[in-house]
């Protein structure tokens, strides 16, 4: 591929890369990946993201928001906090946030703390990175009610071809990591066949989401290539015609 590819949604601030972090972007740069974004989880997760991405990490972005797993750590005052983080030139966007059923957190609650990142996102011309776990119906009745000039994208999405349409209709782009590497993975392999190629951005999600064949390994953002070999091969396209859109795609939602 000549084109480079962009990691859309890749923890690279977590501990797991803490002993190799650099040699770790060294390889990706070597392997055609050249732009990587962190995205948010709390407060005291903002300011090292955002020290990884000053100078010599030009190539870095990150954005901040409150991942609903660490909803408890949404103390008084985070939001006037958030908003000086996202008003930091290389913070490109609100979140992650959104909605998990698989937590312990009360589904009102986790509502009511995504009401406030989509005026967030609405009064900061940000466009936001939505985290959804089996709560699609939630999330798209919540969004229905904000109109976001910016749009977005709902990362790791898993749903359905109409699921995957509706959200592109509404202005959201959706991630494509590395469950479309697993063949039992049908609907999503489906789904991202067949919404418009513009809709779909790259991402690994790592050190989580492992592809396929490297269960119960450290996901790393070197293997983004391994998802677009994997999309080319389900729209019927060449690599580089993947590199080329989702690269343009990436770029134009988060102004990169």
């Amino acid at each position: 591929m000549t084109t480079p590819l962009i990691d859309s949604h890749c923890h690279l601030d977590f501990e797991a890369f803490d002993r190799d972090r650099e040699a770790l972007w060294s390889r990706c740069r070597s392997g055609g990946i050249h732009q990587l974004i962190i995205p948010g989880t709390d407060p005291e997760q903002w300011g090292r993201a955002r020290a990884l991405c000053d100078a010599p990490h030009s190539d870095w972005y990150f954005a901040a928001g409150m991942h609903p797993w660490w909803q408890s750590r949404a103390v008084e005052g985070w939001e006037a906090v958030c908003r000086d983080f996202l008003a930091h030139p290389r913070c490109v966007a609100v979140g992650e946030c959104g909605l998990d059923k698989h937590i312990d957190t009360p589904m009102d609650e986790q509502e009511s703390l995504l009401d406030i990142h989509l005026e967030l996102a609405r009064s900061c011309d940000k466009p936001l990175i939505l985290h959804c776990v089996k709560a699609h119906n939630e999330l798209i009745r919540r969004l229905k009610r904000h109109r976001f000039p910016r749009g977005g994208v709902v990362h790791a999405f898993s749903g359905s071809a109409d699921m995957a349409q509706t959200y592109w209709q509404m202005g959201f782009r959706l991630g494509v990591g590395g469950v479309i590497t697993y063949e039992r993975a049908r609907k999503t392999r489906d789904a991202v066949s067949r919404v418009p190629f513009e809709a779909l951005l790259l991402e690994t999600d790592a050190p989580d989401m492992p592809l396929s064949g490297r269960q119960g390994e450290r996901n790393s953002p070197e293997f983004l290539p391994l998802i677009a070999q994997a999309l080319a091969d389900l729209r019927g396209c060449s690599e580089e015609q993947v590199a080329r859109q989702t690269t343009d795609n990436t770029r134009q939602l988060f102004g990169i």
